[in-house]
């Protein structure tokens, strides 16, 4: 049965953070709230917590992780970002974007896309977020958190207490803020000279010339 946490937005109470980060550490994986709605997550080089997620969402090896960073400083840690990259990263980050960059040696192959050695990375603002990261002083692995319905259809959850009542015996901790963003992030690929949009989102595009 999974835990469930009530944790203030703008003020997260210290004893459940650190509870969060013990869980993370121990192996759990969490439903946790983001600036563009909820999302699964778990340590870095934990591939038990890795496999579990992928069966709650119904995915296979090639549906990649996305690598939640608190800042440029450890997102430089696990991807490789050029002078013009960097100055476009530190005007939009945090923010609801997702970011495909060159991954570096830090980030595991199988983490990586196969194909291009690139990792998706994002700087999300959210101070919940941000204090877990701060407790475990190391990104999250993280995915969207949708499950199939009977149709096969991807279903994505508005509210806490619909995870908890879906996922009771599959996530360790459910996370309530009680509020919560809805919508996607926007995903664009900088690993080319040009920025290249790849999904429509939360995120503003004007910054990136691609609202054309």
């Amino acid at each position: 049965m999974s835990q469930f946490f009530n944790i203030n937005l703008d003020n997260p109470q210290a004893r459940l953070i650190m509870q969060t980060s013990e869980l993370l550490q121990a192996g759990g994986v969490i439903a946790y709230p983001t600036d563009s709605g909820y999302a699964l997550g778990c340590i870095l080089g934990n591939s038990a917590a890795q496999t579990r997620i992928r069966r709650i969402r119904g995915v296979d090896d090639k549906h990649l992780f996305t690598l939640i960073c608190r800042n440029l400083s450890e997102l430089g840690n696990y991807a490789i970002v050029s002078n013009s990259q960097f100055r476009l990263l530190k005007a939009n980050t945090p923010g609801a974007y997702t970011f495909i960059l060159n991954a570096t040696r830090e980030v595991p192959r199988k983490l990586q896309h196969p194909k291009r050695n690139t990792i998706g990375i994002r700087v999300p603002n959210h101070k919940v977020v941000h204090a877990i990261l701060d407790a475990l002083d190391a990104p999250l692995l993280s995915m969207t958190l949708s499950v199939h319905d009977d149709n096969k259809e991807d279903i994505a959850f508005a509210e806490p207490w619909q995870i908890r009542e879906r996922l009771e015996n599959l996530v360790d901790l459910v996370i309530d803020v009680d509020h919560d963003e809805q919508g996607q992030t926007t995903v664009i690929d900088l690993t080319s000279d040009a920025p290249t949009l790849i999904r429509v989102g939360l995120g503003d595009l004007t910054p990136f010339g691609l609202n054309d």
